[in-house]
């Protein structure tokens, strides 16, 4: 009981302090700093990486893209500097989609905790706040909706697969989901997007529908890729800044590892539309 309720406890206050800041830009821009670098330093710890130069990294790309339109007053250069971020982000995010599959250990030579470090955790972090500033002015609805679509599905996927779930999704990895549990959430994600299109006025249903898939596929990758550094580090949880939760990344890393797929495809909406 006293578990549970300091779980809720610790979730609420991160779920509050993310609607507060989620209204104001530059509160935002300052949360997902903060963020990332408590992130970055967890990520560190699970693939064994002691230098610094990850938190560097991060600054710089996270300032570039959160301060280009505010510094140089122009927009010139920074949709192709995005794009580039982007194609070599999903690359990097590919590849370990195909180490969660190859059955064996995530490789992590020295220059690949470097890559991870940069085109999986801090350009993920980059890709929320571009997410937010999808309309070339800052409107928050379709992060927020994101982040519930994210909340959806691992809440129904938890009470799904814990109720009705019977075949493992990655034993070896996540021995608690199942394919029941997955297929829960999308689908309860699926409902999700009608009411996140009609209230939030941004985008189509049709368009929130394909996002609610979009993130209940990626974001479930993202967190089977969590668990595998996990276990490849022998520990249950990132971190334990968040009582009960575990870690930040515990809780951020569905959506990180989702964000590169949803600002991809709001672009090809803005290409189509």
């Amino acid at each position: 009981m006293k578990e549970t309720l300091v779980r809720s406890l610790s979730g609420l206050i991160y779920v509050i302090l993310l609607l507060i800041c989620i209204c104001f830009e530059q509160a935002l821009i300052a949360l997902f700093f903060i963020f990332g670098l408590i992130s970055m330093g967890e990520f560190k710890k699970l693939i064994q990486l002691k230098s610094n130069i990850p938190y560097f990294i991060f600054t710089l790309l996270y300032a570039v893209f959160a301060y280009w339109q505010l510094v140089l007053n122009t927009d010139d250069g920074f949709d192709e500097i995005t794009q580039i971020l982007m194609v070599i982000t999903i690359f990097v995010e590919l590849f370990l989609i195909k180490d969660l599959f190859s059955g064996k250990t995530i490789p992590l030579f020295s220059s690949k905790r470097f890559i991870l470090t940069t085109f999986y955790l801090s350009s993920g972090f980059v890709f929320l706040i571009l997410i937010a500033n999808y309309f070339s002015e800052y409107n928050p609805n379709i992060l927020l909706g994101s982040f519930i679509l994210v909340w959806v599905n691992d809440s129904f996927a938890y009470l799904v697969g814990k109720n009705f779930g019977k075949q493992k999704l990655f034993e070896k990895i996540s021995p608690k989901k199942t394919v029941e549990g997955f297929l829960g959430g999308l689908f309860f994600s699926c409902i999700a997007s009608y009411f996140i299109a009609t209230f939030t006025n941004t985008l189509t249903f049709n368009s929130w529908l394909i996002l609610s898939i979009i993130i209940s596929v990626f974001g479930t990758l993202g967190d089977l890729i969590e668990s595998k550094f996990k276990r490849q580090a022998n520990v249950k949880d990132s971190g334990v800044i968040m009582p009960g939760h575990g870690g930040l990344l515990d809780r951020l890393d569905s959506i990180i590892f989702a964000a590169p797929f949803i600002y991809l495809f709001l672009r090809i909406l803005q290409y189509v539309s």
